[in-house]
């Protein structure tokens, strides 16, 4: 049995940032396509692997609380996956606790997102994440934890939290995020796992 102790352990660097990991992934003449999910829990929607290929992404990207290591290996059958872990994920190989995420164009970074479960209050990010967003370079903080789908700004930077596709909590809704990639901007909306269509608050 996992104790309040045990779960707290297991919390990435103790609740505080941790320094990054670096990745990047090429776009198509700047443009690229991200699924953005969170929270599965070990237990994705059952609509939402459908869901997900339906939207073609270039790659998906794991915001933490994974749960079981299948729910990656499964999405990584449509797209290249990203994942940090949650406050619920054993350190594993390749999943790193803080990940900076380089788009390039041609070489050039279009955008770089940080990628962490744990980055708000509300609607604040947290200061220490925007700290180490800022030292990383991002303009973009990917996070979880909440399960509320939520889209800002704060600090000076852009937020995208997906929701979560795992079990539904309290009345929440059950939803993942589209990050467009474009060379004159980015842009973001959810999908409910439920209906497939675009959600909205």
């Amino acid at each position: 049995m996992q104790t309040a102790a045990s779960r707290r352990s297991r919390r990435p660097n103790g609740g505080k940032s941790a320094a990054p990991e670096h990745r990047s992934i090429a776009s198509r003449d700047g443009a690229l396509r991200v699924v953005v999910v969170a929270d599965t829990h070990g237990r994705p929607h059952p609509k939402s692997g459908e869901l997900i290929r339906a939207a073609k992404p270039d790659c998906i990207v794991h915001a933490g609380d994974i749960g079981d290591l299948a729910v990656l290996a499964d999405l990584g059958k449509i797209a290249p996956v990203f994942a940090v872990r949650g406050n619920i994920d054993a350190p594993a190989p390749g999943v790193p606790e803080a990940l900076s995420l380089d788009v390039l164009d041609g070489g050039r970074v279009s955008l770089r997102l940080l990628l962490v479960h744990i980055a708000v209050f509300g609607v604040k990010l947290r200061g220490d994440v925007a700290t180490l967003a800022r030292s990383e370079g991002a303009s973009l903080v990917v996070c979880g934890h909440s399960h509320i789908p939520f889209i800002g700004r704060d600090k000076g930077l852009a937020i995208f939290n997906p929701g979560s596709i795992g079990p539904r909590r309290f009345s929440l809704p059950i939803v993942f995020g589209i990050l467009n990639v474009q060379p004159d901007a980015s842009r973001m909306h959810h999908v409910d796992c439920e209906t497939g269509q675009v959600w909205s608050p």
